[in-house]
């Protein structure tokens, strides 16, 4: 496990050298489903490294934490769920205001123990407030025998 995130990581630093667009976003959110039957409040951290594919496409890399606050039930608390995505982002440029993208890949489960983490997808919808700060709205799900859902909003921020 540590080889696979330490690897994750060197690839990550690496790829960010050379980004053409660095961006760094905080998100809330509300999990769902199965997930909002254990789970209160998420809370995640991106970040992503894109490269201009064409004029309206940029591609990169994007990984982040996922954190999940475990809810009480019958008396019994729920360990707080954490979650590492390395995924492969990419972003359309529907306007000039407007963005669409999406994130695949996988997310690594930190903890509690047990959470093996699985299939990660993110799509998402940005409005550009600015060139350096944009609204995120996202869809979050990993996927391995069940699946983990989360809606978010939050802001970007590019460098």
């Amino acid at each position: 496990m540590k080889r696979i995130l330490l690897s994750a990581l060197a690839v990550f630093a690496f790829a960010t050298i050379s980004a053409q667009d660095f961006n760094a976003g905080l998100n809330v959110g509300l999990p769902i489903g199965d997930a909002g039957d254990a789970y209160t409040f998420n809370i995640t951290l991106d970040v992503s490294a894109l490269w201009e594919v064409s004029e309206s496409f940029d591609a990169g890399v994007a990984t982040g934490l996922s954190y999940n606050l475990g809810d009480e039930i019958a008396g019994f608390s729920i360990d707080d769920a954490i979650f590492l995505p390395i995924a492969a982002a990419g972003r359309f440029a529907v306007s000039e205001d407007f963005t669409l993208g999406a994130d695949l890949g996988y997310a690594l489960g930190l903890a509690p123990d047990g959470n093996d983490g699985g299939f990660y997808y993110a799509p998402r919808v940005q409005y550009g407030v600015s060139d350096a700060l944009d609204i995120v709205l996202s869809y979050r799900g990993v996927s391995d025998d069940g699946s983990f859902d989360v809606i978010n909003l939050g802001v970007e921020f590019g460098f």
